[in-house]
């Protein structure tokens, strides 16, 4: 019997060896398989030119930004329809604000200068937004992306508020962000002890916040009161799809341990979703943030742009090499949270392991 035993012994050793082994050919198979995939997209980016490395986009956020003098001659009509019409083109103005530019500003998308890229994230998000350059940055850059869907880190928990039912979390909640975001940036700052920083994001903003109400004052003739009614309305328009598409885009699919979590190809490919068939929010959004999510994460200093003409490369590649290239459309998205509500956003289980791969 104790010949049979280390037999044994030797044939579990020996097993658990060759799993080892399989383990780490295959992740030097992926690893492989993830430089090949980035020399492909190299080499196609390397071709393009300026116009539609960076100019298609700037040309889409001019186009927006046209609607702002738009707004401020329909805000200024006594006609209620009138008004809401330019509440509406005002809401679009700021969405690509804090989210497309603000957006492609963080991760240095909106031009090859490293500089001016600083310049307009300061711009879109302090200015503009009302939102920390450098919260966001500690939250999304150096958290969410590094560490897509592992619990804890960049599973996207802090959009979750369990607290609140299922229809004032999806539908109502989010109205109240544009008031909040100013004070929770300056907030976090403080209790991070960053006095300095807290300070110049309050002036920042606080600049931006006036020169919006002035020109809403000045252009259409509205009061103080109604100046802020307006911007803070406006700002609304778009805050409930901005925290569906952070959701949907990550929660529900699999989710790791911060110990035992996948190579980066198995992590992005499985942790992220592409939003497909509502171009109005690849508009406002950004091809990035909707239609080219999965590309956005694992190559996510390129812009919008490039981020659509790679698409083709990226999810021909995925599927070849046998990896999860997740696709849904928003509407189906939207249907699923709401009735699963409890399950994805209030009862999430705690996973300990990564789970779904083959």
């Amino acid at each position: 019997m104790p010949g049979v035993s280390l037999r044994s012994g030797k044939s579990l050793a020996a097993a658990a060896t060759d799993e080892n082994k399989n383990e780490d050919q295959m992740e030097i198979t992926r690893n492989k398989s993830l430089q090949e995939l980035n020399r492909k997209v190299r080499e196609k980016i390397e071709k393009l030119s300026w116009w539609q490395c960076y100019g298609v986009d700037w040309t889409v956020i001019c186009l927006i930004y046209s609607l702002l003098p738009v707004s401020l001659y329909l805000l200024a009509s006594p006609n209620f329809l009138t008004y809401l019409l330019g509440i509406a083109c005002f809401g679009l103005v700021h969405g690509v604000n804090s989210t497309r530019c603000a957006h492609m500003g963080a991760h240095n998308g909106l031009c090859r200068s490293k500089g001016w890229n600083i310049f307009w994230r300061y711009f879109f998000s302090e200015f503009c937004s009302l939102f920390s350059v450098e919260v966001g940055m500690d939250i999304h850059i150096k958290v969410h992306h590094p560490h897509t869907n592992v619990i804890g880190l960049g599973d996207s928990s802090s959009w979750r508020v369990p607290q609140l039912p299922r229809y004032v979390y999806m539908f109502f909640a989010p109205l109240f962000l544009p008031c909040l975001s100013p004070l929770i940036s300056v907030k976090r700052l403080f209790q991070a002890g960053k006095i300095k920083s807290a300070v110049k994001c309050a002036f920042i903003m606080f600049s931006g916040l006036a020169t919006f109400i002035y020109l809403l004052q000045v252009y259409s003739g509205l009061s103080l009161g109604k100046a802020i009614v307006t911007l803070f309305a406006s700002r609304s328009l778009t805050t409930p799809s901005y925290i569906h598409v952070n959701i949907f885009q990550h929660i529900g699919l699999p989710m790791y341990s911060q110990k035992n979590r996948p190579p980066r190809s198995i992590l992005m490919s499985t942790g992220c979703l592409n939003l497909n068939g509502v171009p109005f929010l690849d508009v406002i959004f950004g091809h990035s943030l909707i239609s080219c999510h999965l590309e956005h994460h694992l190559f996510p200093h390129l812009s919008d742009n490039m981020c659509r003409i790679v698409k083709p490369i990226v999810r021909e590649h995925i599927l070849q090499n046998g990896l999860t290239y997740n696709e849904d459309t928003y509407w189906n998205r939207l249907k699923l949270f709401v009735k699963e509500y409890d399950t994805l956003m209030v009862n999430a289980p705690p996973i300990t392991h990564y789970i779904g791969i083959a």
